[in-house]
């Protein structure tokens, strides 16, 4: 029987372009770790947290710190404060920063700190292993606000209280004040101190201190105002080519207190040239230098997922 014959024809509709959430999970489930695989189903496919926890667990070290890359560019499984502050953002994401396992990380970041009570940057048991060529452990590290801002204030927001904190927290006042009065800054060091800002306890001093240093901000013009012209910008000290900051990496959310920095006209335009930038795969490109083919590919999930989560906070449709 001649099938064609017996249906009927008819005008094919034009196929329906999926979703920019759609084609992120087909690119997350074809490229991404495991870890970033339970985030994407916990925060867009209503999965449980459980999964979350278990996946992060694997990165989890016998000293109750994180390692084993779980910040893609420090490699080797060594535990290292970088590796805890990407750990509890997670946890921060699926309501479960507390109980045990805090108090245990928190005994692991009071082995590590530094004479001033903070964390470095890098500890130096990651020299025996790869990294990237940015990031030089050193044998007598200072205290850094690029790792104990965002600890400090993570565990503020989820209030935890343990004896680490009260020096931390000074120290991180004191660096953030610093930057503030006009000491001199990256902007990933920015971003650290609104981590820090947003979850500090004491909410009075930290507007006032926000508000001044995001007057700072634009006058060093340390965030890309207009995407659309950001190479005609200063690129930051340390950065390579394209390595700019954008309004969305330092107001990752309506909440924060970096978003009072910006206009309405440039928070969209920002989300605008955000939302703009997933690719044709479905994933959105990790902005940082590609120094090993293993960390660029971890990465762009991890971005992919913050860059959901960012745009969804600002109530735009994915």
């Amino acid at each position: 029987m001649d099938r064609s014959a017996a249906v009927p024809s008819s005008p094919s509709a034009p196929p329906t372009p999926a979703s920019p959430l759609a084609r992120a999970a087909r690119f997350v489930w074809l490229t991404a770790r495991v870890l970033e695989q339970r985030r994407f189903a916990y925060h867009f496919q209503d999965a449980d947290a459980e999964p979350v926890e278990t996946a992060l667990a694997a990165y989890l070290g016998a000293d109750g710190g994180y390692g084993h890359a779980l910040e893609p560019d420090l490699r080797g499984p060594v535990s290292q404060p970088q590796h805890v502050a990407h750990a509890l953002r997670v946890l921060d994401g699926i309501g479960r920063c507390g109980g045990q396992r805090v108090e245990r990380l928190c005994r692991y970041l009071t082995a590590i700190s530094t004479r001033d009570g903070a964390l470095p940057a890098c500890h130096p048991s990651l020299r025996d292993y790869p990294a990237a060529p940015w990031i030089r452990p050193s044998d007598h590290p200072r205290g850094d606000l690029l790792t104990t801002g965002p600890v400090v204030g993570l565990l503020h927001r989820n209030e935890v209280w343990h004896a680490w904190l009260f020096r931390a927290t000074d120290f991180c006042w004191a660096a953030v004040t610093a930057l503030e009065e006009g000491a001199p800054a990256r902007p990933y060091e920015v971003a650290a101190a609104v981590a820090f800002l947003d979850g500090a306890p004491d909410r009075a001093r930290a507007e006032e201190v926000a508000e001044r240093l995001g007057r700072r901000v634009r006058e060093r013009r340390l965030v890309v105002l207009d995407p659309e012209r950001a190479e005609d910008g200063p690129l930051p000290p340390g950065h390579g080519p394209g390595e700019h900051s954008f309004v969305y990496d330092v107001a990752r959310a309506p909440g924060s207190l970096a978003r009072r920095w910006f206009t309405d006209a440039e928070v969209e335009r920002s989300l605008d040239f955000l939302a703009a930038a997933q690719r044709e795969d479905g994933g959105w490109p990790a902005r940082r230098r590609d120094w090993t083919p293993g960390a660029a590919l971890e990465w762009r999930p991890v971005v992919t997922v913050e860059a959901l989560l960012t745009l969804r906070a600002y109530g735009r449709a994915i």
